[in-house]
């Protein structure tokens, strides 16, 4: 269920591995490399990069059932769609990818179709940010970021960063004001990338709200409700830019079903961290963004995440009683903290580094790594991931 990375990818790994009669559900005829529309927001990137046909992506022998999933029956081992088809299923993998709530804060859907504001998790907006990026020239921009789990959790800081860098080359960063709206304690949670981090904020003099959160919009008035959880306090803080990160959760059709965990108010789907398979439901895995393990929800998780699914559903299908593969967690942050600079934070499940790039210390900003995220990284997802050889 779900034609983004982890679907793709994980039907090509099935394929390969001898399994036939696999279905893939999903109604967009558009597949997006999402990871680009920070480098689009930034003005580094041009938006029709980061999408392709969705015929062009699944491998022969996978059958696309084009429709949008609205149900599952557990019980019964069925999926139900938006179009009214009823599909039966032996194994089913859960990937469906996460919703994005722009509605849980007051004013925010009203403000990304006014002039001021814009988001790089949407396709149609990623250019828009660099819009405004390119014509600011003085006054206050506002990025934020929402608690709770989000994809991608370093973009929000992603696009301020190249913002501040465009600034600083065009000589208007002084003239300026940037506050970075950020709901945790510190910069990352991983102390030794947060420290890294820190030195960024510093450079470009950006004012960091910790333990904060965009709670409403004022999108005629131009004013930003900031609640900062620590104090109880909050504060209006007007704004001339604004770029925002809306809260999300699992799709509401996931949460409604038995496959939610029933005390998770993300409504996602309740698997084992480790082998990926539902608690409750042997038949069913899940991995990406609509899992419940607590890795960060990137597309390098998924890289990690995927194998592990196949290997378990694989050895399933054969009668093994234990699952052989098992996923530690890991996940990557790519984090670009300039036009030409990027911090590859790799960790796993004990928030320890776990760096996969030997002989080169990614715990610092590099220049090299700017050119794995720009070039190396889009050829390995549409060439390698996609295809289930990586």
């Amino acid at each position: 269920m779900g034609g983004g990375s982890a679907g793709v990818s994980v039907a090509a790994r099935l394929l390969r591995a001898g399994v036939r009669d696999i279905g893939l559900v999903e109604p967009s005829a558009t597949h997006y490399y999402q990871p680009l529309w920070t480098l689009v927001g930034g003005g580094r990137a041009g938006i029709a990069a980061s999408a392709r046909p969705q015929s062009s992506v699944l491998a022969r022998g996978v059958s696309w059932i084009r429709g949008r999933a609205e149900s599952v029956n557990p019980d019964e081992r069925t999926v139900g769609t938006a179009e009214g088809k009823t599909i039966g299923y032996d194994r089913l993998v859960v990937c469906p990818g996460i919703q994005l709530d722009w509605h849980r804060v007051p004013g925010m859907a009203e403000a990304i179709a006014a002039p001021h504001t814009s988001s790089n998790y949407r396709y149609d907006l990623a250019p828009k940010t660099w819009e405004l990026i390119r014509s600011m020239r003085s006054g206050t921009a506002v990025f934020t970021m929402p608690s709770g789990p989000i994809k991608c959790g370093g973009a929000p800081q992603k696009i301020a960063y190249l913002a501040a860098d465009h600034w600083r080359e065009r000589g208007v960063l002084k003239d300026i004001r940037m506050v970075l709206v950020l709901p945790t304690p510190g910069m990352f949670g991983v102390p030794v990338f947060a420290e890294e981090l820190e030195r960024v904020v510093a450079r470009y003099g950006i004012e960091v709200r910790h333990n904060s959160e965009l709670v409403k919009v004022d999108p005629d008035g131009r004013r930003a409700v900031i609640v900062d959880h620590a104090s109880g306090g909050r504060d209006s803080v007007g704004f001339d830019m604004m770029h925002v990160v809306p809260p999300q959760s699992a799709p509401d059709w996931l949460k409604a079903t038995p496959l939610a965990g029933p005390d998770d108010p993300g409504g996602y789907a309740e698997i084992d961290k480790h082998t990926m398979r539902h608690v409750r439901y042997p038949e069913v895995f899940a991995l990406g963004d609509a899992g419940s393990s607590p890795n960060s929800k990137t597309g390098a998780a998924i890289r990690k995440q995927a194998p592990v699914v196949t290997e378990n559903v694989v050895a399933g299908l054969r009668g093994a009683e234990r699952l052989p593969a098992s996923y530690n967690g890991y996940s990557s942050c790519p984090i670009t903290t300039s036009r030409r600079h990027m911090l590859l934070a790799e960790f796993d499940y004990t928030l320890e580094p776990c760096p996969s790039i030997p002989m080169i210390n990614t715990v610092r900003e590099r220049r090299d790594m700017w050119y794995l995220k720009r070039y190396g990284l889009p050829f390995l997802y549409w060439n390698l991931m996609l295809r289930g050889r990586v």
